[in-house]
């Protein structure tokens, strides 16, 4: 037991040496802010049923904070998209683009839905994307 206590010692030392961070908390600083973002395809309906549908997009990738919104603004007036549908999406570095899906909820069967999407920083700052007003129909 005397002769393991020094062993152990000197392992946990260069293990402190050599590793000073652990991997899982080395974080990749956020990527530069996009000076313009536009969509490169859609928006457009991924699915609908009665009660919900699926609106998808792609952009350029927005940088700037990693966490990120796909927003859709919508209404069964072209006019006056005051309902607000989002989700969340964590950008990866790594890709020049983001594929944004968004859930409409709630919605009323058998109904024109018309749309337009947009994507925001969490703190509700626009990447300033916007698309032309679509629509879609559920079910």
């Amino acid at each position: 037991m005397k002769k393991l206590l020094p062993v152990l010692a000197i392992a946990f030392t260069m293990a402190l040496l050599f590793c000073p961070k652990p991997i899982g908390a080395q974080l990749i600083p956020p990527a530069k802010k996009a000076s313009h973002v536009q969509i490169t395809e859609g928006p457009s309906l991924e699915s609908a049923q009665d009660t919900w549908a699926i609106i998808t997009w792609t952009s350029n990738n927005p940088g700037g904070s990693d966490e990120h919104f796909g927003v859709v603004h919508y209404g069964t007036d072209a006019k006056d998209l005051s309902q607000t549908a989002k989700s969340h999406i964590r950008l990866n570095q790594q890709h020049s683009y983001t594929v944004f899906r968004v859930r409409v909820l709630n919605l009323q069967p058998h109904t024109t839905y018309y749309y337009t999407v947009d994507s925001m920083n969490p703190d509700g700052t626009s990447d300033g994307v916007k698309s032309p007003v679509k629509q879609f129909a559920t079910r």
